[in-house]
């Protein structure tokens, strides 16, 4: 099958022999009779296999030009950098069509934003906690939304956006159609798809954890931090072809600590990117990395979803993730589009339970090569990979302090005297020897 065999107008396959597609993948051809047919869709599809495209093709073909510019189809991603992929796609298959598209998300001046959405606008990519902002100040109308699409849903949920999530989905009209797409269907998911969507259709372009046939996986053991920097150097030092590399950590502190080890010797050839560093730095540093300014990037898992990085041409898991999903969607950044990638994985004792559940989940062993005779085997630990000591602590019982005074003298008498209240009768009885009573008032 052919994009020519789908029911596209002349715009949209323009659009597409502009950009040189011309056989739709699975999860486009699967999904896109279903959504035209105006069903609620739950796809299942890994990152690399087209799924952008797969609703963007049939939403915008449905799409119906509105002069008043009414927000019509909204898309929500989990990060910024998605939100901006996916405007860039969406501009790439509306090149001949008079629509327009805005992304809207956090951590930038609103403002801008809001202009821009009452001005009108036909798409909007968003994130959610941005998108409420809008449509609770009253600048972004709701009401006329037709088609909701959850890109990366179990991430969007996995950041902890239910309640936003939620509250958009009780803003919209009582009339639309979901379009959920995932890589992997979590309880929460199934939960708000029981909850929303009415009998989705489930479409999945391969089963969850299948490993991508273009990516060639291999692994090292090696002992500790240090060896794995002194492997990662002695692989970029000695492969050619390691020409755009994706450096995954485990943390953002690890992050800053390997870019800081490696950048005397890589300098400006490199760059990190986590959720602590400013959105224009991280921006820049996904901008360079496309453009081949940097040669490898160092980053946590901000990067692993939906960001679509052309020609990456190997990924290294530093550190193994403790969540086998998320070592799909790491490799995933390779091998796209026809193209051969690498994925190589650096483990240690202590990551051997994680690689054995990914394994399980891809029903496949990940090939450990021997590590190269000139690599430098270090013996240096970081402060977490030191043994930790626990000491038994035993609380020894005090003797009781012996009761009494703790001066070294004894007190005069006057100072031992102690206030005391005595009654007016008492006391004239003491003086005079019988009780005397007061005189009447007069």
């Amino acid at each position: 099958m052919t994009f020519d065999d789908l029911n596209l107008n002349p715009a949209l396959r323009n659009a597409l022999t502009d950009l040189g597609y011309d056989v739709p993948t699975t999860i486009q051809r699967k999904a896109f009779s279903v959504v035209m047919s105006g069903r609620d869709v739950c796809g299942i599809a890994q990152t690399g296999t087209g799924k952008t495209f797969a609703y963007l093709l049939p939403c915008l073909r449905l799409l119906k030009f509105s002069k008043e510019r009414e927000t019509q189809l909204l898309i929500l991603v989990p990060t910024r950098e998605l939100v901006q992929q996916v405007v860039e796609e969406v501009k790439k298959l509306t090149t001949y069509l008079t629509l327009e598209v805005a992304g809207i998300y956090g951590g930038t001046n609103i403002r801008p934003q809001k202009a821009i959405v009452e001005a009108g606008v036909d798409i909007i990519v968003a994130t959610p906690g941005r998108l409420l902002d809008l449509a609770y100040d009253g600048s972004l109308n709701m009401k006329t939304i037709k088609k909701l699409v959850i890109d990366e849903a179990d991430e969007i949920l996995n950041l902890g956006f239910h309640t936003q999530l939620n509250n958009i989905l009780d803003l919209l009209p009582a009339k639309r159609q979901h379009l959920l797409f995932s890589a992997t269907i979590t309880e929460e998911v199934e939960t708000l798809m029981r909850t929303y969507f009415n009998d989705p259709e489930k479409i999945e372009a391969a089963p969850t954890g299948t490993p991508l046939e273009n990516i060639s996986q291999q692994g090292y053991k090696v002992p500790n931090f240090y060896t794995k920097r002194n492997l990662l150097k002695h692989l970029l030092d000695n492969n050619a072809d390691m020409s755009k590399v994706l450096v995954f950590v485990a943390t953002k502190k690890l992050a800053d600590t390997l870019f800081e080890e490696l950048q005397p010797e890589y300098g400006e050839t490199m760059g990190v990117i986590h959720s602590n560093k400013e959105q224009n730095y991280r921006f820049n540093t996904v901008k360079q990395f496309q453009e081949g300014t940097f040669r490898f990037i160092i980053a946590t898992d901000i990067v692993a979803r939906g960001l679509d990085i052309a020609e990456v041409t190997h990924v290294i898991n530093f550190d193994i993730p403790d969540v086998p999903e998320n070592y799909i969607h790491r490799i995933g950044r390779t091998g796209r589009a026809d193209k051969r990638g690498v994925a190589i994985a650096f483990i240690t004792e202590r990551e051997d339970k994680d690689l054995a559940a990914i394994q399980a989940l891809m029903k496949y062993e990940i090939p450990i090569l021997p590590l190269p005779e000139d690599l430098e085997i270090s013996d240096v630990l970081t402060e977490d990979e030191k043994p930790k000591v626990f000491m038994k602590t035993n609380l020894i019982k005090l003797p009781k302090i012996d009761e009494g005074g703790g001066a070294f003298h004894e007190k005069s008498a006057k100072n031992k005297k102690v206030n005391k209240k005595v009654r007016h009768a008492d006391k004239m009885k003491e003086k005079y020897g019988k009780p005397k009573k007061r005189g009447k008032k007069r």
